[in-house]
């Protein structure tokens, strides 16, 4: 009997890659990390997610490992980006949806393929072409313990990594970190107060990695019982100091200081309304009414968010200010704001301030533009674009953060930021200096509907602050206003009926941050801790590659001398 040429074995094993178990795994990985974010938000599942993948793409080569993270990447992102098929604009709607999925789904095919580069350097294994499963989990379960832990821990600091670089890159798109799925474990993202979001990111990958370095160690077979256990020893310590650290990090007592009565209007307003500029009555109708009912209680300062009046009349404009001035207080709220600089218009996404006696005192220029919602890009040089997208032209960028003094007698200072702002780590950090007393964020998630988006970004707004030991107060068009303390514990959430997405008024008193606390890790030092995961992944990354392109080259040449001779 004649055995199979090795031709007909390797193609064996390559078709093994193109279809079955490995596609099911990746596409498994992608859903169960999608379902981990808000919502339906089953945080547990972030915590199988990077192993399920890595053991799908065990023994692949390196570009079926980098399309098997795509596929895991694009199921993820078209399902927790799902929200942005809600936009009243079915064209661009679309268009977004699968074009930020199609590129978030880069960055997991990115990982999969430094994975496949670094473990088949390790372990020996052969990085041209696909090898049996059993072959690579073999290979890799026979390392030094020591060795895969540093593997696992290497690839956990490489996937935070890869998210500094997508905040970043391009204007960045920081939405759905990893970290993002452990927003309600509060004793966990308490490190974030040290490393940021992305500590809490890499942590969870070197967990699931640990996890799935001991299913390769059950599989094997050791005759030692315990040997599965050696790959979640170090993860896992680590995960129980961190924990630890946490629980007692609450359980410190906290200081306040003066606080300052806000009354935050949550006018549900539909965007569809919100463009029409026939609607603008009935629009002001409503928002007037609920603000009216909201000076009652007679605030310190009335709050509206960002995009319930975009078109204010200087009628209307007198109207609330003197409901305000009869009950002594405050205005804070989102609107359009239009100037001429050297003869040319420009056009921003502005807070203002308005003081008690109805004159505006200062004002925030959102400084973090949406693309295609508030900024087209290359619409100079690419005028189509415009057609993916309501908007008629862009926004003009701000160039500073704002310190906004509050409140009667000794004002507790708040620094706002406007819509998707607080997903940037870095941007918020820059809102907070020794004389914030609390972070104010105007935002309007009516462009989505009633859905995920809402928890998404509320998500990302706890670790806000967490990271600047802060609180943070939300007033939403549509959900969800509340006040997020400094432990990142969601507090005073606005709901009526049962429902956090209908009209209505949210009465809450706010201490704004003691002289004396000390200012945390992250907000002291920065994103230490995410750059240098960043350059662990673009270094880790590039040093693959060029080794890889090395090899070929080094083989092209000699089997051109074979050739020649």
């Amino acid at each position: 009997m004649s055995l199979p040429s090795s031709r007909g074995v390797g193609s064996a094993v390559h078709g093994r890659w193109l279809t079955g178990l490995p596609w099911m795994g990746a596409g498994l990985s992608g859903l169960m990390a999608a379902l981990a974010f808000p919502l339906p938000g089953w945080s547990g599942l972030a915590w199988l997610s990077p192993g399920l993948l890595l053991l799908s793409m065990l023994g692949a080569s390196p570009g079926v490992a980098f399309r098997l993270g795509a596929f895991s990447g694009l199921v993820q992102f078209l399902i927790s980006l799902r929200w942005l098929l809600a936009i009243p604009f079915p064209s661009g709607a679309i268009a977004a949806w699968l074009s930020l999925s199609l590129y978030c789904a880069l960055y997991p095919a990115l990982w999969t393929l430094w994975a496949t580069l670094w473990i088949g350097r390790w372990t020996g294994a052969s990085r041209e072409g696909p090898v049996p499963w059993g072959l690579a989990a073999s290979k890799l379960s026979g390392l030094p313990t020591i060795r895969r832990s540093l593997l696992w821990m290497g690839l956990g600091l490489g996937a935070a990594g890869l998210e500094v670089i997508r905040g970043r890159f391009l204007t960045g798109f920081p939405w759905n970190f990893w970290g993002i799925t452990q927003w309600r474990n509060l004793p966990l993202i308490q490190i974030a107060s040290v490393t940021g979001i992305f500590g809490v990111t890499a942590l969870v990958h070197w967990v699931s990695l640990g996890v799935a370095g001991s299913v390769l160690q059950l599989i094997r077979s050791t005759r030692q019982r315990t040997s599965w256990m050696s790959d979640l020893r170090l993860p896992v310590l680590v995960l129980l100091l961190v924990l630890a650290w946490g629980v007692r990090r609450l359980s410190v007592p906290r200081t306040s200081g003066v606080p300052v009565s806000l009354a935050l209007v949550q006018p549900s307003i539909p965007q569809t309304l919100i463009w029409d500029e026939g609607a603008n009555p009935e629009r002001f109708g409503t928002v007037f009414a609920l603000t009216r009912s909201a000076l009652e209680s007679k605030p310190d300062v009335l709050v509206w968010p960002e995009g319930s009046m975009p078109d204010i009349t200087r009628g209307q404009f007198e109207s609330v200010i003197r409901e305000t001035a009869m009950a002594g207080a405050m205005w804070v709220f989102g609107t359009g704001f239009g100037r001429e600089v050297e003869g040319r218009p420009e056009h921003y996404n502005a807070a203002l301030l308005v003081d008690a006696q109805g004159r505006v005192v200062d004002q925030y220029l959102k400084r973090r533009l949406v693309i295609f919602g508030e900024y087209i890009p290359f619409e100079n040089t690419l005028p189509f674009m415009r057609w993916l997208t309501p908007i008629g032209s862009s926004f003009t960028a701000g160039t500073r953060a704002a310190a906004f003094p509050l409140g009667p007698g000794k004002p507790v200072v708040a620094s706002p930021v406007i819509c998707f702002e607080d997903m940037f780590p870095e941007t918020t950090r820059d809102h907070v200096s020794d004389d914030t007393g609390f972070l104010l964020e105007l935002t309007n998630n009516g462009w989505f509907g009633e859905g995920s988006a809402q928890w998404q970004h509320t998500a990302g707004a706890v670790f806000r602050a967490v990271e600047n030991g802060i609180t943070l107060v939300r007033c939403a068009n549509n959900g969800l206003t509340c006040r997020i303390e400094p432990s990142g514990r969601v507090a005073d959430l606005f709901a009526r009926d049962g429902s956090v997405y209908g009209p209505g008024v949210l009465r809450i008193e706010v201490a704004g941050r003691p002289k004396d606390q000390e200012p945390t890790w992250y907000r002291r030092h920065g994103d230490v801790f995410g750059i240098t995961c960043a350059v662990v992944a673009f270094l880790g990354i590039g040093s693959e590659l060029l080794q890889r392109r090395r090899q070929t080259e080094s083989r092209m040449s000699g089997a051109s001398a074979s050739n020649g001779a």
